[in-house]
């Protein structure tokens, strides 16, 4: 760890919830000096504490002292909740920073706010990126896919970062590249989260045949999807499906599956992905039962009462 020893931090952090803290950690651990920050300084300090041996950290409680860290042209990325938090993190450090540099919004914004924020910074000569992340908390530690927007300016000078930390694929690409102007990052994850919540639908459905009509259990239907897992089918969302019904509750013995409550949330891209696709006239049908089949699950209380 550096820490008030004169030296610039390549790109800076500011909130260190899971997905800011690892997104840090991945930039370190690929040797950046990392500026952090966060609204309250004891997450910032405890990140130090239990990580500085990853890699050159420079902590900062001040919001101007955090911005003077950084090498120009500054690069802030703010990993904080999509909606009114962006914009006032944006309006604290927008008055500090100088023509050239930029801020990456980290978060799953709409992508019409992000063209919104996008515009205003424009005309202060500063650049905004609405980045795209996938991978969730591993992800953002380990290798993440990076959706990036804005100029092609700025991506030529955050670029590089980006696809140092991001996944590669087999051959080595970066799992990165500039995804398109504005909001373009946004969008490409939104309707990304979107084509999820589908692949999540049929999974789930594909196990409700094999244990309704076909009468396997739970540990047999693991079985199967392993097995789907050595083909075509591989992919994350299988294997952790799995894993979940090989599990059995400690407690009860049962499988974990009829243990769980069966309600699930949603934090709102699959349900942007079919209202734009509303707007655009475009079908995305399968995207659209699935928002419905977990806003059906959200109401659990109406369901029991319907028998």
């Amino acid at each position: 760890m550096a820490e008030g020893t004169g030296t610039k931090a390549q790109i800076g952090v500011t909130g260190l919830a899971v997905m800011g803290r690892n997104l840090a950690r991945n930039l370190a651990r690929h040797g950046h000096t990392v500026a952090l920050h966060n609204r309250t300084a004891t997450r910032t300090r405890a990140l130090v504490e239990e990580f500085g041996h990853e890699g050159t950290f420079l902590p900062s409680d001040d919001p101007a002292a955090f911005v003077a860290s950084l090498e120009r042209p500054r690069r802030v990325v703010i990993m904080v909740k999509a909606g009114m938090s962006t914009d006032a993190v944006i309006d604290e450090f927008a008055p500090l920073l100088e023509a050239g540099d930029m801020i990456i919004d980290g978060g799953n914004a709409h992508f019409e706010d992000t063209r919104r924020r996008e515009a205003a910074l424009r005309e202060r000569g500063l650049h905004f990126v609405g980045t795209g992340i996938s991978g969730g908390e591993e992800g953002a530690l380990n290798g993440p896919s990076i959706m990036p927007g804005g100029s092609p300016e700025a991506y030529a000078a955050l670029g590089p970062l980006l696809e140092d930390i991001a996944a590669k694929a087999a051959d080595g690409t970066p799992c990165c590249t500039h995804i398109g102007a504005d909001g373009a990052g946004h969008f490409v994850k939104m309707v990304h989260n979107g084509i999820e919540y589908a692949d999540m639908q049929l999974i789930g459905e594909a196990y409700d045949l094999l244990r309704q009509v076909a009468g396997y259990r739970p540990a047999e239907i693991a079985e199967i999807f392993r097995t789907w897992n050595t083909g075509r089918l591989d992919s994350y969302l299988i294997e952790i499906t799995a894993e979940v019904l090989a599990h059995t509750d400690a407690a009860t013995g049962r499988p974990f599956v009829d243990v769980v409550a069966d309600s699930a949330g949603q934090k709102g891209t699959g349900r942007w992905t079919v209202q734009t696709a509303l707007d655009l006239g475009v079908p995305v049908s399968g995207i659209a039962e699935a928002v419905f089949a977990r806003s059906v699950s959200g109401h659990a209380g109406l369901r029991q009462a319907a028998g």
